[in-house]
């Protein structure tokens, strides 16, 4: 898919013969493509003599819109009245779709929902066509054309009045849901990878997070749980060095589960995210291996670890030699985990709102990190921002997502609170409207992590009494009045 924006001159520099090409607007002047998609009428005049040439076919919507705006007339009425459209419709050349904001829909025709510009137009109709995998160059973010292009700058650069070229991508996250469309820019590294460190027990939050990425991510994006990564985790003698979690330790397997090759994305599985995880990996390294999250002072929290961009190829971690370094004394548990001391050159230069450790604010928290093991959303129905977590989960199952028997079988499983069905099935987004009858159903429930009879099960709820008490200290007001809120609607 060929654009006018600035990325469009690195077309020489890639081998897309294996493509079909599709242009959009004006570019079809520049080069020869497979189809030539276009919603104005006033390009088909501007390019008539590269459209004849240089187009196999020309994709157009029934109603074609006119400077910008959609206008009475069909195609079959601008092929009566412009000679090109006549002869690529008598040659059938001539293809079409209903914008899903046409008034007069051509009968039998796919409709095609579009926002902001025709990049969105094009994405969605070749989702639907089955196309399942789509590259692009000259579809960019800002307000800049291409060199090739300077000439249309004042012509057509957002004459539609958008500022700039940005909210494009606010649809395509939708179109790559609804239709399983892998897009992606071709002169970018893609897929997103990321890591999500997590034991079976918790893969429904963990589909949870994943539908919070995919709902917001405008490039093709591939999660993979480190559980299932096939590389065994040795357990350090000493008990005091012994991971935590049964996840803690996984975040070191991701430059060899990468191939050692390429940046990778680190999250826990408690996570959930409100934007396009695209913009954290466009995060720029700047000669570090490892970037990290500043937390910031006011939070009262212990740095963490929890969500990081890793450059595989750079980092040497072997979870084996970490091992045989705590067995040998020559590291800590406290220094590998919150130091970084299995090496790699560490920069916390990535954005708090990155790991926003129980906190959340509408329109500015990029990624709500539910820390309180007591009380994350899918053990507690009293959690105060559950409803944000819910929300995803129910919209994931009415997606088709995450199916309703997964749900099911983890609440058998005794993974997570029962009440999440009750929720599914009666359409309850916000926890708290629970019944009180309907809450005494999670009252034989016991999480997961209470369960572990060991120094491991030990750590976790004295790490959990610890986060809560750092809860309390940071903001006690909100603090009491969560549990209060919890306590009276579990009665």
């Amino acid at each position: 898919m060929l654009g006018k924006g600035p990325s469009y001159s690195k077309l020489g520099q890639f081998d897309v013969s294996a493509f079909e090409t599709l242009s959009l607007n004006h570019v079809v002047r520049e080069a020869p493509v497979t189809a030539a998609h276009i919603i104005d009428i006033d390009v088909v005049v501007d390019c008539e003599a590269a459209l004849r040439e240089n187009a196999q076919v020309v994709v157009m919507p029934w109603q074609p819109h006119r400077n910008n705006w959609s206008a009475k007339k069909t195609l079959d009425e601008w092929a009566d009245e412009i000679a090109l459209l006549g002869e690529l419709r008598a040659a059938g050349r001539l293809l079409w779709y209903n914008l899903g904001t046409g008034k007069s829909p051509r009968e039998g025709s796919p409709i095609v929902p579009v926002r902001f510009f025709s990049a969105v137009a094009a994405l969605g109709l070749l989702g639907q066509a089955g196309v399942r995998t789509v590259r692009s160059l000259g579809v960019d973010g800002g307000a800049s054309y291409s060199a090739a292009f300077t000439d249309l700058s004042e012509k057509t650069r957002l004459s539609n009045g958008w500022q700039n070229f940005d909210v494009q991508f606010e649809e395509f996250p939708k179109i790559m849901l609804r239709t399983g469309v892998d897009y992606a820019p071709l002169d970018a590294e893609s897929p997103i990878r990321v890591y999500v460190a997590q034991s079976e027990s918790e893969m429904l939050p963990t589909k949870v997070l994943e539908y919070s990425i995919r709902k917001y991510c405008s490039v093709a994006v591939r999660l993979e749980p480190l559980h299932a990564a096939g590389i065994g985790v040795p357990s350090p003698r000493d008990p005091k060095n012994q991971p935590r979690t049964p996840f803690s330790f996984q975040r070191f397997l991701i430059p060899e589960a990468a191939g050692r090759s390429g940046k990778a994305i680190y999250l826990d599985a408690d996570m959930q995210l409100f934007t396009d995880i695209r913009r954290l990996w466009q995060t720029p390294m700047s000669g570090a291996d490892i970037l990290a999250v500043a937390e910031p002072e006011s939070s009262r929290r212990r740095p963490q670890f929890s969500v990081m961009l890793l450059d595989c190829e750079r980092l040497d971690w072997d979870i084996r030699q970490i091992v045989r370094r705590l067995d040998a004394g020559e590291l800590s548990y406290e220094q590998l985990m919150y130091e970084m001391g299995a090496g790699g050159v560490v920069a916390r230069t990535i954005d708090p709102v990155w790991n926003s450790l129980e906190r959340y604010v509408a329109d500015q928290t990029a990624l709500l990190h539910y820390t309180d093991m007591n009380t994350q959303p899918w053990v507690f129905a009293g959690h105060p921002l559950g409803y944000l977590w819910t929300r995803d989960l129910l919209q994931a199952v009415k997606s088709g997502f995450i199916p309703r028997d997964l749900v099911a079988e983890h609440v058998e499983r005794g993974w997570v609170r029962p009440t999440l069905l009750r929720q599914i099935d009666e359409d309850i987004n916000d926890p708290l409207l629970l019944s009180g009858k309907a809450r005494r159903e999670d009252r034989a429930f016991v999480a997961p992590f209470r369960q572990l009879p060991t120094e491991q099960g030990r750590s976790l709820r004295t790490a959990t009494r610890a986060a809560l008490r750092d809860a309390y200290f940071r903001s006690p007001a909100p603090f009491v009045a969560g549990l209060l809120k919890a306590r009276f609607a579990r009665r």
